[in-house]
């Protein structure tokens, strides 16, 4: 099978991530109308990082089309491999400052901004390259010294800096939980961003800037959609098991 652009597509994987995404979306659509709430108002971000090109080829041609890395460098080879395909390309790692001028050109969407600094550092590389990013700024709910995110302080700062952006647009807020194998335990810092948006927005911050919500991986989409998720990024559900490169190489 060839994707759109005329490659070839590896179809066992092409069928294997139609079946995953197929699930992955009844999933969604379940729990957004348990919450009243309606399932298209939610994107759903595959999480390609690690994984080979082959991979990307494949989930284009199963009908994804938004693709999450997490590290730069990994990120523009693949990006660079894709240009034919249609990708929209998240950063939902974090941003270094050496990497802000490439992953500006290179990301439609930057889920881990984090400092109003590297918001104005973003806006202006775009500014120069001539695109216009979406911004997510991380929220750091939980204090883990080993992941990154903005105090609430420097939260209501680069919100109430956004406005100002001449390129990027900053559109919303992202979370990343302690890490827990029950889902449940993740709720409290869903609830919290929604509520902080809330909060937020009530405190007179506009609401382009806080318009989406993105928390929620495989294990635990579903409550946070339940809490408010307008974005869920989505890897193992989809692409199974990440393989470290050098057992990949060797598998059958």
């Amino acid at each position: 099978m060839r994707d759109w652009s005329g490659r070839l597509a590896d179809q066992a994987l092409v069928d294997t991530f139609r079946r995953n995404t197929a699930t992955v979306r009844n999933r969604i659509r379940q729990a957004a109308q348990q919450a009243g709430r309606r399932p298209e108002d939610i994107r759903l971000v595959a999480v390609s990082k690690t994984f080979p090109q082959t991979y990307i080829e494949a989930a284009v041609e199963a009908g994804l089309h938004h693709l999450g890395e997490n590290r730069v460098q990994e990120a523009l080879q693949k990006i660079a491999q894709s240009t034919e395909l249609q990708i929209e390309w998240h950063l939902i790692g974090h941003l270094q400052g050496n990497k802000v001028r490439s992953a500006a050109a290179a990301f439609h969407w930057i889920h881990s901004v984090d400092s109003v600094k590297l918001l104005h550092r973003i806006d202006q590389a775009a500014s120069d390259q001539g695109v216009t990013p979406h911004l997510l700024v991380q929220v750091d709910l939980a204090g883990e010294a080993a992941k990154h995110g903005a105090s609430l302080e420097e939260t209501r700062r680069l919100l109430d800096a956004a406005p100002s952006c001449q390129a990027a647009a900053v559109c919303g807020l992202m979370v990343m939980p302690p890490w827990n194998d029950d889902p449940e335990q993740a709720r409290p810092y869903f609830r919290r961003l929604r509520d902080l948006r809330d909060e937020l927005v009530s405190d007179g911050v506009a609401v382009r800037v806080t318009r989406d919500l993105s928390m929620g991986m495989s294990h635990d989409f579903e409550v946070a959609i339940q809490e408010g998720a307008t974005i869920v990024r989505v890897g193992t559900a989809i692409f199974g098991r990440r393989t470290p490169p050098a057992e990949r190489a060797t598998s059958v």
